[in-house]
């Protein structure tokens, strides 16, 4: 896993509580990433390490910055340090650009729908800034929802794009705060719902769409669903997690355990208690592991099962890439007594 120090060369105030950090490129050999992919940053936090993924809202054709937004989180000890802390010339530890929620280009896909709920819009202004200046034969539909028009990341951004690209993009907002008065069908009052999605794309040749979500876990189910009963293909729904989802049943058969972990010629012994992973074990200790996403999604926290049993709880995507030993630690609870992990990086 690469690691580079970065730069902020500018800091963007996009709302009251939600900033984008603008990164000097390297000087000698440039950060290649993709529109969609995310960018993990590292501060020592009150003598803690910490790590936070973080979507670029930059797209590498457009922008010459790397660019992520952070929108403070109540009681987050990350987003809100942050946002109260790093100041333009402050030098950011990163891991390389990872992420699969990305936008590949075929001949078959007329139209792109974006559909995204609050800070959920970074990697989809990614992509959509991507899409409409390399693919000019490709529609931008954006379905965006917020508490409020003030409280909308990106929107003289996004006023910009729909001025520029008036013949390919279009933008339908959504806000809960009952403030909108207005006739233009390209605002609702609440939120993203069922009817909506059906009024809008059920006439729709769904064969020559794609569909990227990414926000609440009750938003992209609500879409998920309603593409699947308009019979989109599945091939052509993306969703973006950064989030376990937990299922109460799952850990009926987890009990508190102590765990071995091996890494860098260390052993420790951890005690890892029901409902907590290995990961959130480990990093409660002290002990300063490998870990990006925090949602089986990347293979950062990965480590090998030497003995006992373990299993991952909370997947939202299957993984096939991995060996029957191979375990993503932010997702695994101890089955066994005498549970022994390696990690190899």
């Amino acid at each position: 896993m690469k690691k580079y120090t970065l730069k902020v060369q500018e800091i963007r105030h996009e709302t009251a509580d939600a900033i984008t950090l603008c990164f000097k490129q390297p000087g000698l050999k440039k950060i290649k990433y993709q529109a969609g992919q995310y960018l993990t940053l590292s501060f020592r936090i009150n003598g803690r390490r910490y790590s936070r993924p973080y979507s670029f809202s930059s797209a590498p054709t457009v922008d010459g910055l790397l660019e992520t937004t952070i929108k403070r989180v109540p009681n987050g000890v990350f987003s809100n340090y942050v946002n109260d802390t790093v100041q333009v010339g402050d030098v950011v530890e990163v891991l390389e650009p990872m992420g699969d929620f990305i936008y590949a280009h075929d001949t078959t896909t007329h139209v792109l729908y974006l559909w995204g709920v609050g800070s959920g819009i970074t990697p989809l202004f990614s992509i959509l800034k991507e899409v409409l200046t390399t693919q000019p034969l490709v529609k931008v539909c954006l379905i965006y929802g917020n508490k409020s028009v003030d409280s909308t990341i990106f929107k003289i951004a996004l006023e910009e794009f729909l001025a520029k690209y008036s013949d390919r993009l279009q933008v339908w907002h959504f806000y809960t705060k009952p403030e909108i008065n207005t006739l233009n069908p390209f605002v609702h009052s609440g939120r993203i719902n069922a009817e909506f999605i059906i009024n809008l794309l059920q006439d729709k040749d769904l064969t020559s769409t794609k569909h990227y979500i990414c926000g609440p876990l009750g938003m992209k189910e609500t879409v998920k669903t309603v593409l699947q009963t308009l019979q989109c293909p599945e091939d052509a729904i993306f969703s973006e997690d950064f989030e376990l989802v937990k299922n109460p049943k799952d850990f009926e058969e987890i009990i508190t355990q102590k765990v071995m972990v091996a890494f860098e010629n260390v052993s420790t012994t951890l005690i890892v208690e029901k409902g907590k992973s290995v990961l959130e074990a480990a990093l409660d200790a002290g002990l300063e592991l490998p870990y990006s996403c925090q949602t089986g999604s990347c293979d950062t926290c990965k480590a090998t099962l030497k003995t006992g049993s373990m299993r991952m709880i909370g997947l939202t995507k299957e993984r096939h890439d991995l060996e029957s030993n191979e375990f993503l630690l932010c997702c695994s609870h101890p089955l066994t007594e005498g549970v022994c992990v390696e990690i190899a990086h």
